[in-house]
């Protein structure tokens, strides 16, 4: 999709102060557009009740902010729209003032996703989108978005999508997805994070924690356009939670295509662990994925398995994962991995995993800890990354 045509509008938010008080905890919304003169845009109000948050949404165009008040949501419909933003007037959804929002799809409609944007240049940021019967956060052909500090949890499929067509230059940053699961599929589909069905370049995911999910940790399935995934941990998927007697999710920690594409993702200081199949795999994508310095540990099968396709690893480590350190094809070039002759495994400074579990740092980046750190400069995953906008 591409942006609108017309005047750029310019956003001032106003103060929540000056305007009708809203108990912290009652569900306000703030809603605040200005066409950068002194008549005021149609639609400058505070609600405070889910009812308004659907509607504020719905109503957004180029430059809106929506400023959501802590507590808990419970729409009764999709959380949709179909505007764009802009790249100088974006739409912006987010939490007032680090108040901490939780919206909660407990109460829709079976099947319904709790968040579905078809638009771009969208920021939402500091919200939590919880207990979906389906999809927790969806984003379709999105030019431009930027998805920061979000958490998508105990939703009923995927936390968080990224899919279509036209899907280009999107950013998600610090985003937490977690016990995602799907009944409906006994498991099967409901991964952390999705970047599927679609194409479109400039894509990248960074500072993610992806864990305990049904189905596996990331999944580029069906996307036919690079992606970058960095900084980023992938932990505890695939195991069955949820006493389901027929479960069939997968629990790949980075599962990097499928479904017939041959793509060049870019996997860069990531980390997998405790996943129930394999750390890092290709999924018989046929593309040159080039893996740098990441840390595959205690996975139930292969830390790396790329067996059919073209991939470049390169200052990789694998350390007691069941199936082996690496799965390799022919057409793989290795070298300067831990697998690889000549190569030392460093020892690591820990496997006490409690620190990765813990509080994010104050801009949202991962939480430092030495969990799998070795202090090498050239091969694992550094693990204590603070990523930065």
């Amino acid at each position: 999709m591409l942006p609108s045509a017309g005047r750029h509008r310019r956003t001032r938010t106003l103060s929540i102060a000056a305007a009708v008080a809203c108990a912290a905890g009652a569900g306000g919304v703030y809603l605040g557009l200005s066409t950068g003169g002194a008549q005021a845009a149609p639609g400058t109000v505070t609600v405070s009740t889910a009812a308004h948050l659907e509607q504020a949404v719905k109503s957004a165009t180029a430059g809106t902010v929506i400023q959501v008040r802590g507590g808990t949501y419970h729409p009764a419909a999709t959380l949709r729209s179909t505007a764009n933003g802009t790249s100088s007037a974006p739409i912006t959804l987010r939490a007032y003032d680090g108040e901490k929002v939780r919206i909660d799809g407990s109460r829709l409609p079976a099947g319904s996703w709790l968040a579905a944007i078809y638009g771009d240049h969208w920021t939402v940021q500091d919200l939590a989108f919880v207990n979906s019967p389906a999809q927790g956060f969806v984003a379709t052909s999105s030019a431009g978005g930027i998805f920061r500090n979000l958490v998508t949890a105990d939703n009923g499929d995927s936390g968080f999508t990224l899919r279509g067509d036209g899907t280009t230059g999107n950013l998600v940053q610090n985003l937490d997805s977690h016990g995602n699961y799907d009944p409906a599929g006994h498991g099967r589909n409901a991964d952390g994070i999705a970047v599927k069905f679609g194409s479109g370049t400039g894509n990248r995911i960074t500072g993610a924690r992806l864990y305990d999910n049904a189905d596996d940790g990331l999944d580029l399935w069906q996307f036919s356009s690079p992606v970058t995934i960095e900084h980023s941990w992938a932990f505890g998927n695939g195991e069955n939670r949820w006493n389901d007697t027929a479960f069939e999710g997968n629990g790949n920690g980075f599962e990097l295509g499928g479904g017939g594409a041959s793509v060049a993702h870019v996997v860069n200081n990531n980390a997998a662990w405790d996943n129930t199949l394999h750390g890092f795999t290709e999924n018989s994508n046929t593309g040159a994925v080039a893996l740098n310095r990441n840390t595959a540990y205690a996975n139930a099968e292969d830390g790396f398995h790329f067996a059919t396709g073209k991939a470049r690893l390169g200052g990789n480590l694998a350390v007691g994962d069941k199936g082996g350190a690496a799965k390799l094809g022919s057409s793989t070039v290795s070298a300067g991995n831990d697998w690889d002759s000549g190569i030392a495994t460093p020892p690591f400074r820990t496997t006490d995993a409690t620190g990765a579990y813990g509080a994010r740092r104050a801009d949202g980046s991962l939480p430092p800890t030495t969990f799998l750190t070795t202090g090498s400069t050239t091969i694992g995953s550094t693990m204590d990354f603070a990523d930065t906008p």
